[in-house]
């Protein structure tokens, strides 16, 4: 069996979040099994998340997004941890795939065709989300579109499956033992290396 190596990707903008503490405890998960664990505090990277010419014409790739490729090339299981926001993900995380996930690296598109080759195969990944709003409601009435839009849109169409979902919500109004709880299952989560 390979060993695990994962990456986990934190898109909230905020150190201060809810975000952050889930993403410290799933890596105090990881490290406790020994677990090689590698991180990516969207953030702290130094790039224009503005992917100005679509796909037209290539931007030179700033070095922490170079870094950043390596990684998830590195990595057999990428983590996902960001709030959801306006049904979708922050800004600066959709900015980062969109400069990342590029053509060449995560898929290519087939010459004359509507397919294209998946190049982020024989990966994992666990989505980790969090809402303002229960999971159920999420889920029953908007259909959750963040959730589908990483999930199936992004990551699933590169190639990284089987793709688990962690959503964790409300937070806005939730008690601290109500965070500790879900604090307690992602560190379990981390040290499982799901």
């Amino acid at each position: 069996m390979e060993t695990k190596k994962i990456l986990l990707i934190n898109g909230h903008p905020d150190k201060n979040s809810f975000c952050f503490a889930i993403a410290e405890a799933y890596i105090k998960g990881a490290k406790a099994s020994g677990t090689e664990i590698k991180v990516i505090n969207i953030r702290d990277l130094n790039f224009n998340p503005n992917l100005q010419y679509g796909y037209q014409k290539r931007t030179d790739l700033e070095q922490d997004l170079l870094d950043a490729q390596d990684m998830i090339k590195w990595a057999n299981h990428l983590v996902w941890v960001y709030p959801v926001w306006w049904a979708s993900y922050p800004a600066i995380m959709k900015g980062f795939l969109d400069r990342t996930f590029l053509p060449g690296f995560a898929f290519a598109k087939r010459e004359n065709s509507v397919w294209w080759d998946k190049l982020l195969t024989n990966k994992s990944a666990r989505i980790i989300s969090t809402l303002d709003q229960p999971s159920w409601y999420y889920w029953l009435v908007y259909r959750q579109p963040s959730t589908n839009a990483m999930k199936k849109l992004t990551l699933e169409f590169c190639g990284i499956k089987p793709v688990k979902v962690t959503t964790i919500g409300p937070i806005r109004l939730s008690k601290d033992s109500y965070r500790k709880n879900w604090l307690e299952k992602i560190e379990t989560l981390g040290f499982k290396g799901e």
